[in-house]
């Protein structure tokens, strides 16, 4: 039964990609994703202290950090990031990162 629902919703997947990409939302799903698989990208490490909050249309992911020590370290490895998070999209969705330090109270989002 569940392999049988599994392929209903991968259909599903199959059918609603070419109506987002068709109105234009394509890449703004892509961006969203981003935000959560943020700890998947980043790894365990990273993902302990920072939480991915939102994306803008024009790329820029907004990132919570434990602290300054954090955002800091994490600010100097930008480029690495940017590559971990932009792996595998279509095309470059994420440009920049911006550090925020706020409390991480919350478990990183799950898919």
């Amino acid at each position: 039964m569940k392999a049988r629902r599994r392929a209903r919703l991968t259909a599903l997947r199959e059918l609603v990609r070419p109506a987002l990409s068709a109105l234009g939302a394509g890449a703004r799903v892509e961006q969203a994703q981003v935000v959560l698989e943020w700890a998947e990208r980043v790894g365990p490490q990273i993902a302990a202290v920072s939480r991915a909050r939102a994306v803008t249309p024009d790329g820029t992911l907004f990132v919570d950090v434990a602290s300054s020590a954090w955002a800091n370290e994490l600010a100097l490895m930008q480029h690495t990031l940017l590559e971990l998070a932009n792996r595998g999209l279509a095309r470059r969705r994420i440009t920049r990162i911006r550090w925020s330090v706020a409390p991480l109270d919350d478990p990183p989002p799950t898919l």
